[in-house]
């Protein structure tokens, strides 16, 4: 019988009434019944799933490098003298031919004049030997005078005549020499800055250059890139793997500035190094890039997006859908047409963006797990969903957004298939 709990009363004090213990151990039972989770559903566990589909997939390689002039010149004085004016802003643009620095010509000018009359000297002397060289060689005939003056008269004429040679010629070096006082530019391009003033004196062929002129536009971007890179590519091209349309030289470059933002203009590839650097073991890659508004300067260090080639038929697994065991070795989970999980083992190439280049252990039609993976078990069912994953951009990507135009099929999705059953 249940024990009953009286109120107290005055003549009746309180209390503690006692239950029994099964009573208690009864009552914990119900509230740990009640507040039990519902049993797990039955059946095989579901898992979010991509299935691989070959794609058209262009190839890009990220190398930094840094800016070169197209052309360049350093503006060395060839006589000495001393600097009458200077005829530039520095930081503008000049033309070939353009007077840049005015020497004093009065030296030169007093050696051309005096070489002109060593000149005249010479042609008047050479007149003279000439005459009785004529003469001579008439009389010789009539025995009026003997060989032997006739000779002499024939080879003064000679030597005559070749004064008159040095003398041109000392005229014309001394010519030069007036013409060497305007120092030109022998390029178009950007002035730089002066090292020298008005009043400074200059020597022929010195060492230090008074300026600088370096043509900008176009530009020279040179990149380095490992050899094992150069050898991996070229395999893959003979093996077919890629291909590429052209030459070397027609592979585009899209740049990447030095603060991360993209240059607006694409390059194109010009040159690949002929030998490898001993110290580096790198390749020298040389392009060309339009750069009409100076953006880029000689000596800037940016990063070239270049593209390498073109895989028509490129699987790609995402990247979450690849681990790795004990020993490294990539494997993938999966599900197979029976609706049973296989686990993969799988050979990767290259990372684009977030996914895997697939070389071996997949196929054009798997259904790689991307998502639940802890659910899922190697030889035991499992429900297929198909989801979406996301692409994540690559640098060629980041290039051709600053042009306006989509990156080279670098962003081409892998659309899975839906999925199907069990």
């Amino acid at each position: 019988m249940p024990a009953v709990h009286l109120p107290p009363t005055p003549a009746r004090p309180a209390r503690l009434v006692l239950l029994p213990l099964a009573l208690i151990a009864a009552l914990l039972a119900g509230c740990s019944r009640e507040s039990a989770a519902p049993p797990a559903p039955s059946g095989p566990p579901e898992v979010g799933v991509v299935t691989l589909q070959p794609v058209r997939q262009s190839f890009t390689t990220e190398l930094s490098g840094r800016t070169t002039a197209y052309l360049s010149a350093d503006i060395r004085p060839q006589v000495g003298g001393i600097v009458k004016t200077r005829n530039f802003t520095e930081g503008a643009t000049v033309r070939p031919g353009q007077v840049l620095y005015q020497l004093d010509p009065a030296p030169a000018e007093a050696t051309l004049a005096s070489a002109e009359a060593a000149l005249a000297r010479a042609r008047a002397s050479a007149a003279a030997a000439q005459t009785t060289a004529a003469r001579n060689a008439e009389l010789v005939k009539i025995d009026a005078v003997s060989q032997q003056v006739n000779d002499t008269a024939q080879a003064a004429l000679a030597q005559a005549r070749a004064d008159v040679a040095v003398a041109e010629a000392l005229v014309q070096t001394a010519r030069i020499n007036v013409g060497y006082t305007r120092i030109t530019s022998p390029i178009a391009g950007r002035v730089s800055t002066s090292t020298v003033t008005p009043g400074a004196l200059v020597t022929a062929n010195q060492a230090t250059a008074l300026t600088t002129v370096q043509q900008i536009d176009p530009i020279y971007v040179d990149v380095t890139q490992s050899s094992a890179e150069v050898l991996r590519l070229k395999r893959e091209l003979a093996a077919g793997r890629l291909t590429r349309s052209g030459g070397a030289e027609s592979a585009r470059m899209r740049i990447l500035l030095e603060d991360g933002t993209p240059y607006g203009r694409e390059g194109r590839l010009q040159f690949a190094g002929l030998s490898v650097n001993q110290s580096t073991g790198a390749i020298t890659l040389r392009g060309t890039v339009a750069n009409p508004d100076g953006l880029l300067l000689p000596g800037m260090y940016v990063r070239a997006v270049i593209e390498e080639g073109v895989d028509e038929q490129a699987l790609l697994v995402p990247q979450q859908g690849v681990t790795r065991d004990a020993t490294g070795r990539a494997t993938a989970l999966v599900v197979g047409a029976d609706g049973v999980v296989v686990r993969r083992n799988v050979t990767l190439g290259r990372a684009v963006g977030n996914r895997w280049l697939v070389r071996e252990g997949l196929a054009a039609g798997d259904r790689v797990i991307v998502e639940g993976m802890q659910r899922a078990r190697a030889g035991q069912p499992a429900r297929a969903v198909a989801v979406q994953v996301p692409e994540a951009p690559t640098g060629a990507a980041r290039a051709g957004a600053a042009a306006g135009t989509p990156a080279p099929a670098a962003s081409a999705p892998v659309a899975p298939a839906s999925a199907a059953g069990n």
